[in-house]
């Protein structure tokens, strides 16, 4: 059973910064992509960031030169730094990776996984 357990959402006023972390946990083959998305309240849910292996970086437009995604493969962790916040930031943030899981010893087929979601309030 893989799960991805989100931490580090909050309170936070315009300009400040919040950094959110992921981990993947249970049996874990490998993990090819892992991002974060979010979903202001009546908006369909947006990528914010991205990263393919271990340097294939990708940003919304919206948070680039904000935002910096980093991944740590040792321990199946994934981080988003988020500086600058403004108002517009307010979301559900929610981390999202592509995992292949360990079944029966061996490679387990490809599944997409998506954690429960943690709330980022910026305040003007």
């Amino acid at each position: 059973q893989v799960q991805l357990v989100e931490s580090g959402g909050g309170l936070v006023q315009a300009g400040g910064s919040l950094r959110l972390s992921c981990a993947a946990r249970g049996n874990i083959f490998s993990i090819s992509v892992m991002a974060w998305y979010r979903q202001a309240p009546g908006r369909q849910r947006e990528l914010v960031a991205s990263v393919t292996g271990s340097t294939r970086l990708n940003y919304a437009d919206s948070v680039k030169g904000r935002v910096a995604i980093s991944k740590d493969n040792a321990k199946d962790m994934v981080y988003l730094e988020m500086n600058r916040l403004k108002p517009e930031d307010t979301a559900v943030y929610y981390c999202y990776a592509d995992i292949n899981p360990v079944e029966n010893g061996n490679l387990g087929q490809l599944n997409n996984y998506w954690g429960q979601g943690t709330q980022v309030t910026v305040t003007s």
